[in-house]
């Protein structure tokens, strides 16, 4: 029997939300402006987002009164966040090669994207471009599978985001940032019967999934919905959102690096990275350091354990 050549590629999960950018929109939550003050502290900054996708956390930084740089890989999502938040500067870039000079933020900061990143290249990357006492800082939304009925809804849809969720120790270990400081906070996303079919199909292990397995997923998903939603009401899914942060220590010495061009095209066109010059070598970057602190103690955990139907 013949191979049948013709049939699409999958995308790459890393590279699979431009195919589902108006689910993405429509089914992923926001973040939260007291997690955001947070991750950014109360002075407004110059900010290298990265992975920034359709701008849910782009919008609450620019709230805030932030400068921000928003980058991302997928030239479609990029796209949609033109139209979503104004942003003077927008770079189709990846975490590993920053369009940028040495020394350039205050802030670089990653929501629902540092999984994804090639750590080895991205933290001496990052770190390059972050002034002195400058920090990194990583959020995620995660869902909340201590409540029941969650926890089902994890089982059918696959739990990747919640692997995904949290630091790891390429980030822990780094000689390129200090202590990794740490807080929680919580949200709860309304869902209803079609934004809880784009959420689903918005996540990377569904959207690389052939046509036919990808349309049975949602139905059973909707399936759930009707076996446990409230109709036109919808139902309020749980999240914990988590957020790192840590001051960088070591940033990596390099030669001189042309910075990124000034400003995009008003049509929000790609900016391309240059080529970073020169062999890099670590050197002291000060002794700044932040304090451990741990998370707060949930002294509500028994309401959250409540199943609603």
């Amino acid at each position: 029997m013949p191979t049948d050549d013709t049939s699409p590629t999958a995308p790459t999960p890393a590279l699979s939300f431009g195919s589902v950018v108006d689910a993405y929109e429509r089914g992923r939550p926001g973040y939260p402006l007291d997690a955001v003050r947070w991750l950014t502290g109360d002075d407004p900054l110059s900010i290298l987002e990265l992975g920034a996708g359709t701008g849910k956390l782009t919008a609450a930084l620019v709230e805030l009164g932030h400068d921000v740089h928003a980058t991302d890989p997928d030239p479609a999502m990029l796209d949609r966040l033109a139209q979503n938040v104004p942003v003077a500067r927008l770079s189709q870039t990846s975490a590993e090669d920053i369009p940028a000079a040495d020394a350039s933020y205050d802030l670089v900061i990653a929501g629902q994207s540092y999984h994804w990143f090639d750590k080895d290249k991205a933290l001496p990357e990052i770190a390059r471009v972050l002034k002195r006492g400058g920090s990194l800082s990583l959020v995620w939304n995660t869902r909340d599978e201590r409540i029941p009925w969650v926890k089902r809804f994890g089982r059918i849809i696959g739990r990747q985001d919640t692997v995904g969720g949290g630091i790891d120790d390429a980030l822990e270990s780094s000689p390129y940032f200090g202590p990794v400081e740490s807080e929680s906070f919580k949200q709860w996303q309304v869902v209803d019967r079609e934004s809880i079919r784009h959420l689903v199909l918005s996540r990377s292990n569904v959207a690389t999934l052939q046509p036919e397995e990808r349309e049975a997923k949602l139905r059973e998903v909707l399936a759930f919905y009707d076996d446990y939603g409230r109709g036109m009401d919808g139902m309020q899914l749980p999240y914990v959102v988590e957020c790192y942060r840590a001051v960088v220590g070591i940033r990596p010495k390099t030669e001189a690096r042309t910075p990124a061009a000034a400003d995009p095209a008003p049509d929000g066109s790609d900016v391309e990275a240059p080529a970073l010059d020169g062999p890099a070598a670590e050197v002291p970057y000060g002794e700044d350091t932040v304090a451990i602190t741990e998370p707060p103690t949930d002294d509500d955990s028994g309401v959250l354990l409540i199943d609603f139907r």
